[in-house]
């Protein structure tokens, strides 16, 4: 134990608040006592513990009293109540009045275990709680949380939102567009979580042949299939006792999607090959630029899985529906471009700014991000010009009008399926058949692009595209 976090013990019997005070200290926590609640208020007041261990029958002051004084302190403070067996009635009355935890006498063998565990959990959500509160002024002083930036006030809901989700286990549903920073948000949410030391696994389950995702997702035991020559722990198994991050849910296999839940809702996976189950304590986190309901209407997204997920649901706005924001990330991101590639580049002119701002960004954040970093490289001064810019840039790739070049025709009468076609086709043409590019421009994943690909030809596209 390094927190060093101080425990104060308030108990009246004297051998009892002795013994539970050594106990404590050996676990590397300091500690202070306390005989009554009165006296415990005023060592509150002296010493500022981060956590109080109250029992709950005491002379002058009992627990429930002084957990009551305690709530309407300014401070948070995490108070455990001792209880004796058969006060369950007590128990549930101070969880709430707002009682961290509490545990029935006396405290031996797995009741000591258990109060070393609430102890440890104490600190880690005290110092979730200080974190926050130092973003919070970072935020309010600056617009940055964490590594996301935005002072608008839709980037700061949302940043609410993170704020208030973090700290707990719930299961959270991030949707938007392709690159609006849905995985930002993943990121940022562990960082804020008890769990910021322990592993952050994001897996992109578009970008993963059907055949091989749940492997990656599950894990094998050597011999479960051709090919598989060890044993190999999933992603699960990776992330355990940190956060796993499913990104692109939408894409994941039927059967697979009914294996996830089985997961998520026993806790328990069994790899690939094995015939024994493990025990898992990861916090999931899903990710789709999808419409979920309407993935769920379409089959694409299962429904049960679709309500296990979105236990907190948090929405990402493209950027057009938020440009005012867009200087601020340019700054964030030049910083960023400078440090990666040695630069020294100090910003982008009045031109520049003013094309970004005209610009509607259909690959979002990301686009912004990619369109800053060839510009850093190719700039020849202190200030990124028009000039450093991709050729292409601000056609926004397509525009449907009576044209041609970067532009489509269409006549009335053309159908959804035709007009898409088009639309596709001449963004690959755009792109020079770059289909990660045309995916991010289109707003769609890549397999999703594939998958249209194939049902318009496979071997014609590429000279459809260029025609």
């Amino acid at each position: 134990m390094s927190t060093q976090e101080k425990v104060l013990i308030v108990e009246d019997e004297e051998n009892e608040r002795t013994g539970l005070a050594e106990l404590i200290s050996a676990w590397g926590y300091r500690t202070d006592t306390a005989k009554d609640g009165l006296e415990g208020l005023e060592k509150v007041a002296a010493w500022s513990p981060a956590i109080v261990i109250t029992d709950f029958k005491m002379p002058r002051m009992n627990g429930m009293e002084l957990l009551q004084r305690l709530a309407e302190q300014p401070q948070q403070i995490a108070v455990i109540l001792l209880t004796a067996q058969g006060s369950i009635d007590v128990a549930v009355d101070a969880m709430k009045a707002g009682a961290y935890d509490f545990l029935q006498k006396p405290l031996l063998g797995e009741a000591r275990a258990r109060l070393q565990q609430i102890l440890q959990n104490a600190a880690r959500q005290r110092g979730t709680t200080l974190e926050l509160e130092v973003t919070r002024r970072k935020l309010r002083d600056t617009g940055l949380f964490g590594e996301m930036v935005g002072a608008s006030k839709v980037m700061q809901e949302i940043f609410h939102l993170i704020e208030m989700v973090a700290p707990s286990t719930a299961s959270v549903l991030i949707t938007g567009e392709s690159g609006t920073g849905k995985e930002m948000v993943a990121r940022t949410i562990h960082e804020l979580s008890p769990r910021k030391n322990k592993p952050f696994v994001a897996i992109n389950c578009s970008a993963i042949p059907e055949t091989l995702i749940e492997s990656e997702i599950f894990g094998h035991e050597k011999g479960a299939f051709t090919g598989a020559m060890e044993r190999r722990a999933g992603c699960f198994e990776l992330a355990e006792e940190g956060t796993l991050l499913l990104d692109e849910i939408g894409e994941m296999p039927a059967g697979t999607q009914a294996k996830l839940l089985r997961v998520l809702e026993d806790r328990k996976l069994r790899r690939l090959g094995s015939k024994a189950e493990t025990s898992i304590d990861v916090r999931v986190l899903a990710a789709t630029n999808k419409v979920p309901e309407e993935a769920v209407a379409k089959g694409e997204l299962r429904g049960d899985l679709y309500y296990r997920l979105n236990v907190f649901n948090i929405h990402m706005p493209p950027l057009r529906e938020h440009k005012d924001d867009v200087p601020q990330l340019v700054e964030s991101l030049l910083n960023d471009m400078n440090n990666k590639h040695s630069r020294d580049v100090a910003g982008v002119s009045d031109s520049v700014l003013q094309a970004f701002m005209t610009y509607n960004w259909p690959g979002n954040v990301r686009e912004v991000r990619n369109t800053l970093e060839r510009a850093v490289i190719v700039c020849d001064g202190k200030l990124v010009e028009l000039k450093h810019l991709p050729p292409n840039f601000g056609s926004g790739g397509l525009k449907i009008s009576a044209g041609d070049g970067d532009s489509i025709r269409m006549d009335v009468g053309t159908t959804v399926e035709e007009a898409e076609k088009m639309l596709i086709l001449k963004t690959l043409a755009a792109t020079n058949n770059n289909k990660t590019r045309a995916a991010e421009i289109l707003g769609i994943s890549l397999k999703t692009l594939h998958n249209k690909l194939k049902e318009y030809g496979g071997s014609g596209v590429a000279t459809e595209a260029a025609s």
